[in-house]
């Protein structure tokens, strides 16, 4: 995944930053928005996991800050609901402009409604999903509700906000009652993708339940069970993530996966060592895979090790092999389980003699068989096995021959 900054100048003139990260291969199929939380930023964790979640899915995302949010330039104040729709609006604009227009656009909590309303308002996005959103713009209110009383005598106030001090006015009051996100909820009439926790405490279930009585089909709803309002479970924002991703291939024309430059090799693998920790993106012709490190030895565990893709393509082998032989002979093998573990062995412990006693590569392959199959069938099919080609490789002495391109 490839992340780039950019500062893009909305109708005011303020400088909005903003991220685009792209698939391994640089070249996304899609392109879309994400709208983030409200008083949050485009760096809050759950941004950026179903940002890179989506690359995976050929999309190219755009994250960015709103008005007088994050390292974006004009005051909080200003940072009102119809703002964050002209930011909004700025953004497509300037996507259509640099890079091609943009066809998805995602919404986080109040980002979430003003998506809604932003894709009311532009053609070119044909698809909307929202996360933990209100079914109501004046939702908010209730979070600032303790300054209101003061503005009118002292017109700007400074209100605390989850604990965090910003300054309004009555404008950035009022414009939350301009906007009948209900009615334009009805009209979209564009795909829609509804998530929310039930145990959401912040935005409570039943404004999911709103929106989606008020959407037109074809619409969707997909409970984020356990999780809370800012996703701040890695592995909630990732799930969000890759579940838009398979949602919207129903809407949008399949495209080809275009590969990264391979010089006609069967696989390429890319890791941006500056943004992506051990996080490597693996493209064959015509699938993407993820490989990671667990968190205890300090990645992401995004996706399997290294060392599991290698008993992956072993177990993915041996069942294969053994299909293909109990369908030679017609032997009643129903189901078969492949269980593969790799570590390091003493080769005392092996007790294997050798005239320097040395840690080894020890590989435990378990078979479970199911159907009707006697002892001796079992014990060939456990010597079949071991004559898988990835079986073979893996025993053999392998050539390795690396170059620099």
């Amino acid at each position: 995944m490839k992340k780039t900054k950019l500062n893009i100048v909305n109708k005011k003139g303020y400088k909005l930053q903003a991220y685009l990260e792209l698939p391994a291969n640089q070249k996304p199929n899609y392109y879309a928005i994400f709208a983030h939380c409200f008083t949050c930023s485009s760096t809050l964790g759950a941004v950026k996991n179903i940002s890179k979640s989506l690359t995976q899915h050929g999309f190219g995302v755009l994250r960015f800050d709103f008005t007088g949010l994050g390292r974006s330039e004009g005051e909080f104040s200003e940072s009102h609901f119809s703002a964050n729709i002209d930011d909004l609006i700025s953004v497509n604009d300037y996507m259509t402009e640099h890079y091609n227009a943009p066809c998805l656009i995602i919404g986080h909590s109040l980002g979430g409604a003003a998506a809604i309303v932003a894709a009311s308002k532009l053609n070119n996005i044909k698809a909307v999903a929202t996360i933990g959103a209100p079914a109501n713009v004046n939702h908010v209110k209730h979070l600032f509700s303790h300054g209101i009383d003061d503005i009118e005598t002292a017109g700007d106030v400074q209100v605390n906000i989850g604990g965090r001090p910003f300054k309004i006015n009555q404008e950035f009051v009022s414009d939350f009652d301009k906007i009948n996100l209900p009615e334009i909820t009805k009209s979209l009439r564009k795909p829609i993708l509804i998530l929310h926790s039930p145990t959401d405490t912040i935005v409570g279930i039943n404004n999911a339940q709103e929106l989606y009585i008020n959407a037109h089909h074809p619409k969707s709803f997909v409970s984020l069970d356990n999780a809370d309002h800012l996703l701040s479970n890695s592995k909630d924002s990732m799930y969000v993530g890759n579940i838009i991703g398979a949602w919207v291939t129903r809407y949008f024309p399949q495209q080809e996966n275009e590969m990264l430059e391979t010089n006609g090799e069967q696989l390429v693998g890319h890791l941006n060592l500056i943004e992506d920790n051990f996080t490597t993106s693996i493209q064959s012709k015509n699938h993407t895979l993820i490989a990671d490190e667990p968190a205890s030895i300090g990645g992401d565990d995004f996706g399997p090790s290294p060392y599991e893709y290698l008993n992956a393509a072993l177990i993915a082998c041996t069942a294969m092999t053994l299909k293909l032989y109990a369908e030679r002979k017609k032997w009643d093998l129903q189901e078969v389980f492949v269980y593969v573990t790799h570590s390091r062995k003493h080769s005392d412990d092996l007790e294997i003699e050798l005239e320097k006693p040395t840690f080894l590569d020890h590989i435990s392959k378990k078979l479970k068989f199911v159907g009707n199959l006697d002892e001796k069938q079992k014990n060939r099919l456990k010597q079949i096995a071991s004559k898988c080609p990835v079986h073979k490789t893996l025993a053999s002495e392998v050539i390795f021959d690396t170059t620099i391109i």
